[in-house]
C-alpha cells in the first residue's frame, strides 16, 4: 500500500509544483495550448512522469492551478499595492500589467493560437473574479448575472485586444478604457465607480 502523500504546503511539494509551472510556462510560449505533452513538461522541469500525476490529474490540471496561482497573485497584489477593494475592479490593472509584461505567455492562453480549453478555462477565471468582485454591490438575480458576464466578457475581450494588437495602448490606458466602458453597466447595475476617470489617466 502506498504512503501518505505529503500535504501540499510541504516545501518539497510546493517546488515540485513550482518547478512544474514554470515548465509549463516555457513550453506554452514554445509550442502554444496544443503543442505539449505532459512528457514535454516533464523533461522541462526534469521530474517523472509518476511524480507529475501524483500532483496533477492531466494537463489541463496543471493549467488550471497556474490560473488559480495567478488569480490569488492578483489578490496578494491588490492588498499590498494599497489599491482599495471598495473600488470595483481593484485587481484589473494588474491582470493587464502582468499580461503586458509576459506578452508571449499570454498570447498562447488567449490570443488566436490559444486552445479553445484554455480560452474557456482562462474566461471562467475572469469571470469569477469579477462574480466576487461584484457579489457585495448587486442584488441577486438574472440581471446581476448579466452584468457580471458582461463585464467579464469586455474585460477578457480588452486584455486579449492589448495583447495581440499592434496598436493596442500600453496596460494603464487600458484599464482605463476598460473602466471607461464599463462605467455605463456599473451605473445601470446601481454601483457608481469614481475612479473610472481617474485610474489610467
Amino acid at each position: 500500500m502506498a504512503g501518505k502523500l505529503p500535504a501540499k504546503d510541504d516545501r518539497r511539494v510546493q517546488r515540485t509544483r513550482r518547478s512544474l509551472r514554470e515548465a509549463l510556462v516555457a513550453v506554452l510560449i514554445e509550442r502554444g495550448c496544443e503543442g505539449f505533452s505532459v512528457q514535454d513538461v516533464c523533461d522541462r522541469a526534469d521530474i517523472g512522469r509518476s511524480t507529475f500525476y501524483t500532483h496533477f490529474a492531466d494537463k489541463e490540471d496543471l493549467v488550471q492551478g497556474g490560473l488559480e496561482d495567478l488569480r490569488a497573485e492578483l489578490r496578494a497584489q491588490v492588498l499590498a499595492t494599497g489599491a482599495d477593494p471598495e473600488h470595483p475592479f481593484a485587481y484589473s490593472r494588474g491582470l493587464l500589467e502582468h499580461a503586458h509584461e509576459q506578452q508571449r505567455l499570454f498570447r498562447a492562453l488567449v490570443g488566436k493560437k490559444s486552445g479553445q480549453l484554455v480560452q474557456k478555462m482562462f474566461r471562467q477565471m475572469v469571470l469569477d473574479l469579477v462574480r466576487e468582485d461584484l457579489a457585495p454591490r448587486l442584488a441577486a438575480g438574472p440581471r446581476s448575472e448579466a452584468a457580471v458576464a458582461f463585464l467579464a466578457g469586455g474585460f477578457f475581450e480588452i486584455l486579449t485586444w492589448s495583447v495581440e494588437a499592434k496598436n493596442a495602448p500600453g496596460p494603464q490606458d487600458a484599464d482605463g478604457i476598460f473602466r471607461e466602458f464599463a462605467a455605463p453597466v456599473l451605473a445601470a447595475a446601481g454601483i457608481s465607480d469614481t475612479s473610472a476617470r481617474t485610474r489610467g489617466r
